[in-house]
This record gives structure tokens, sequence and C-alpha cells, in this order.
């Protein structure tokens, strides 16, 4: 199966980025990649917040994955509305096969507990990867230095997503820092999930979410006293970009 990108042009994408700023790396995703199936994918975090705002000033009512997992936060819920309006996006709800309560009947109560990479893949993998099925390219807000899984992220990266499909994927923010990505969001009043006020740095799934404390990682809070960095839909399908 022929790539949508080829290795050489990867390398002069990756490099060329490295000085850009996000907003070209999001206007090539829309306009310069000639991809036709392009959607963002947004947690509603700082930077999910940031690219939705670029990538509203190129494309008016910009599509926008969201994984409803039925597990969040109600703060996470009312913010995804309030920015939804604000920037005037499309989002769309991706809902894996189960509700909490069918999820309970199937695997036991508390699965996020007793098996959370059952619980991500049931709520997330799964769901994601339905949905980027019709896509040539997804958008992220990923940040290298957020975690030391994240390191290594390349800008663009182009991997076989199951057998047959390829696709690509594009991390605008990977070069940004925490305190750029608010610097942003101060710049064009654009508001933050509540819960950073009160000590969250990560936000995902209620019952996989803490506030972070001193002297953390960013994503510490997350899973917390597990060795699990990620929900996993960063990596589906993914292999190392060779740029």
């Amino acid at each position: 199966m022929k790539p949508l990108l080829s290795e050489e042009l990867l390398r002069e994408l990756n490099a060329g980025f490295e000085t850009e700023h996000p907003r070209e790396i999001v206007r090539w995703a829309l306009e310069g990649s000639g991809l036709e199936r392009v959607s963002l994918a947004s947690a509603f975090q700082a930077e999910g917040t940031a690219v939705m705002h670029m990538a509203s000033q190129i494309r008016p009512g910009v599509g926008v994955l969201f994984l409803d997992t039925g597990f969040h936060f109600e703060e996470t819920l009312a913010h995804k509305e309030r920015i939804a309006e604000l920037l005037g996006v499309s989002v769309a709800d991706v809902r894996g096969e189960h509700t909490p309560a069918s999820q309970a009947a199937a695997f036991g109560e508390r699965l996020y507990e007793s098996d959370p990479e059952k619980c991500c893949d049931v709520n997330k993998v799964k769901p994601m990867l339905e949905a980027l099925r019709a896509l040539d390219c997804w958008v992220t807000a990923y940040r290298r230095d957020s975690s030391p899984t994240r390191a290594n992220a390349a800008f663009v990266s182009c991997y076989e997503l199951e057998p047959g499909k390829s696709i690509v994927k594009v991390n605008p923010m990977a070069a940004w820092r925490r305190e750029d990505t608010l610097r942003y969001l101060e710049e064009h009043g654009l508001p933050l999930n509540p819960l950073y006020e009160i000590g969250y740095a990560s936000i995902g799934c209620a019952p996989c979410s803490r506030v972070r404390f001193h002297g953390e990682n960013e994503r510490e809070g997350r899973w917390a006293g597990l060795s699990k960095w990620e929900c996993g839909i960063q990596q589906i399908g993914e292999r190392e970009a060779k740029a």
C-alpha cells in the first residue's frame, strides 16, 4: 500500500516545522496537505483549545472528534459546550458500545480500577479507531514535554492505521510548552477548563484523573499509582515515523 506521504516529504516537513508557529502547521494540515478528510481530535484541554482556535480561523466550522466516554467531569462537558459555541467548531461525540451501566454489567463495577487498560480500550481506543477509519488525517494537541512517552513526537507522521488503511497524524503543538499554550489562550481571551484552577494539570476521565502534586510530571495525575501514561488513542496502529 502506498503511504499518503512519502518518507522524504515527512523528513522535509518535520525539519521545517521545528521553527514554525503551530498555526502554520494547522494551516498545512487543513489547506496545504492535499488531504481531503481532515479532523481535529480534542479532549478540550488547554492545548486542544488553542489548536481549535487556530483551526477555526483557517476553516470555520472545522470538525472536532471528542471521545465521550461517559466518565468525564461535568466541568469538562460544560467547557466543551462553551468552547464549541465560542469557536463555532463542529463537534462529533465519539462513543463506544457501552454506557457506564452496561460496561459494569458486562465487565463488573469500576473497570477503570480493576483493568484500566481494558476500560481505555472499550471507551477510547476502539471508538476512536472506528472514527479514524473515515479520515485521511487527524490533528492532535500532543506536546513533547508533557510526558516521557511523547518526548519524540513528530509534527507529522504517516502510518498504517490497519491493513490497507494509511493515515496522517499532525501534532502542531509538539514543540510548545505549557506556558506557551497559556500565553496564547490569554492573548486570545480563551477560557480554560475550571479544573485547572484547583490543581489539575492533565484532565481525562474523572475516575482516572487527580490534581498534580508538587514536583510531579504533568501527566502523573492520570492513572495515579500505575505504570500507565497513555490511554492508547495516540498510539492506535502507529509506527515510528522515519523522520
